[in-house]
Order: C-alpha cells, then structure tokens, then sequence
C-alpha cells in the first residue's frame, strides 16, 4: 500500500470526552482546515459516538429555516435537551468566503452552556452540507450533546446528502414561493421524515399541504413503520413549535422500535465510509503526481489534445494500483 500521511498522537480527544469545550472549538477549526492532526482525534472519539439525536433541517432559501431552528433550540432547551448546532453557509465562489449569518442570529444563546453552535462554509461542495459537517457532528456527540440540528443552505437538484446524515430529515416549504414544484425537482419527496410548512400565516399554506398530501400519496411512502407528517408552523410566533418538536420525537421512538428494519445506520455508514476513502485516496494520488512532476505533464498533454482525459485518469489509475 502506499505511505499514508503520519497521523499525530490525538491530544484533544480526551479532554472534549471529559466536556472541555475549548477543545472541542479547536478540533472543529482543524477539521474545518483540513489538518491531518484532526485525523487521529476523530479516530479516537469514535467509540464514544452513536447516542446524538441528528436532525437535518434543509428547504429552500427564504423559507425562515434559521428562526425555526433558532426557535426549535429554545423550546428544546425549556426541555433540558444539550444542543448542538451546525449551520452550513453558502461559500463565495470568488472569495472563497462565507456569509457566516447563523451565528449571529443565535446570539442569544451565547452563555447558554448548554447549547453549543458552529457555522461551516461549503467550500463549494455539491450537497447542501460541507465535507467537515459528518466530522463536525461526531465531535458535538462526543462532547455529550442529546440533539445535533444541521441546517443546510437549502435545497436543490443535489442538495438532498442531509439524509445520509440525519436520524430525522425536515423538509421545510413556505407558501407562494413555488415549493411543491421545487419538491419535485429535488427530489426531497423521498427524503424527507416530516414536512413543515412554515410561515403557515400566509395565504396559500391551506393550498400547499393540499397539494403536498397528493404528492406524497402518488410517490408512496419510502419506510413501513413511518408516514412522513404534514405541520404548519409560524417560527416567529413560536407557532406549531411544540407540535413539531413532539413530532420529533415520534420519529425518534419509531426508528428505536423498528430498529431492525430500519436500514438507516448502514446507510450513513457506507456513505461516510465512501466519501472518506474517495477523498483519501484523491489526496494521495494527486499528492504523488505532484511530487514526481506528473501531474503537470497530464494536464498540459489534456490541454493540448495529445491525450484525452479519460485515458490520462485510467493510465495514472493503473499505475497507482500497480505500485501498492
């Protein structure tokens, strides 16, 4: 095999096992930069993973996902439940920078030991959730948090990973901005365990659960043990929050149940393990083509018509493999 990256003596697991939240802050900066010493840390805390409530929150933008789970996190926290929140920012693709805005807007939570919150960037990953967010999560579990909440930049045509993240996905729609087409389109039919239809005040909430129950009968239902639940809410008003947080929690209770059928553990399992070794294995071979000049040759052969890129990937595959 090739000579995988040294990996440091993990130095922060420990002390974020024992509730240092310090520690937990620095190791989520070193996963967020791609440090390799992150690497060992999260191998350590692994075993210490696996009792977090995830729950993914994801919709289009403009459908007030930021005041529903700033909303959500209060009446959570009325229930003594230890919050952990994500917020995944869209990046600029000329800056490279993120409008970091969830973090501001949870200001009031700032002394709340209880609630511990962390905006990523995408960086431009295709998704809706940046690469850091699975290894974000599993340091929020291990520092003991009850509910991790992921918000997610909003939906798209490949914006629909969340569900290979989440315990529970919550799609949320708003009247009169065209979210049963969008629905359609992103497929979010088929990932979505509860849909709320925030900002329910508006003309037109009556027309889209209507029209939301037809869709959802014509597509089926993807699980035998849950039916994917229509609520309203009006997160600025903390309407509806009660009735959607015991929704929660149903679903919850139902996957615990049903654990046997619910394929859901093995999903995410090969989905984190499949981005890992695809990004890993990326990492070292383009490392290696960099070192010994390769790398330019290819492309400079691409750029010039003198080898196709098909071939040019095929032939640097082959090689690699057989030097391992």
């Amino acid at each position: 095999m090739a000579n995988l990256p040294h990996t440091e003596t993990p130095l922060l697991a420990s002390r974020i096992i024992a509730g240092d939240i310090r520690a937990a802050a620095r190791l989520m900066s070193d996963i967020d930069d791609e440090k390799e010493s992150a690497l060992a840390e999260l191998k350590e805390l692994f075993h210490k993973t696996g009792k977090a409530h995830i729950i993914g929150i994801t919709g289009a933008p403009g459908a007030g996902k930021s005041t529903l789970v700033n909303t959500l996190v209060g009446e959570l926290r009325q229930r003594n439940r230890s919050i952990g929140v994500i917020a995944v920012d869209p990046t600029s693709p000329f800056t490279g920078g993120a409008i970091l805005g969830d973090r501001i807007r949870m200001q009031q939570y700032t002394n709340d030991e209880g609630v511990f919150i962390r905006s990523l960037a995408t960086r431009g990953y295709m998704g809706g959730v940046s690469r850091a967010t699975h290894h974000i999560a599993r340091v929020m579990d291990a520092m003991g948090k009850d509910i991790i909440i992921i918000e997610t930049v909003g939906v798209g045509q490949d914006e629909v990973d969340i569900v290979n993240m989440a315990d529970t996905s919550i799609v949320v729609l708003v009247p009169g901005q065209g979210d049963t087409i969008q629905a359609i389109k992103a497929g979010i039919l088929e990932i979505a365990d509860i849909f709320v239809i925030n900002k329910c005040e508006r003309e037109g909430s009556v027309k889209l659960e209507q029209e939301l129950k037809i869709m959802l009968e014509m597509a089926g239902h993807h699980s035998d043990f849950w039916i994917p639940p229509i609520t309203k809410t009006e997160s600025i008003k903390n309407v509806g929050i009660i009735e959607l947080i015991n929704l929660i929690f149903s679903h919850k209770k139902a996957l615990q149940e049903n654990r046997f059928q619910n394929n859901n553990d093995r999903k995410r399992a090969e989905f984190e393990f499949f981005e890992i070794l695809k990004s890993d294995v990326t990492k070292t071979i383009l490392r290696h083509l960099r070192e010994n000049g390769a790398f330019e040759q290819i492309i400079q052969a691409i750029a010039e018509k003198e080898k196709d890129p098909y071939s040019a990937a095929e032939e640097v595959i082959k090689n690699w493999l057989s030097h391992t």
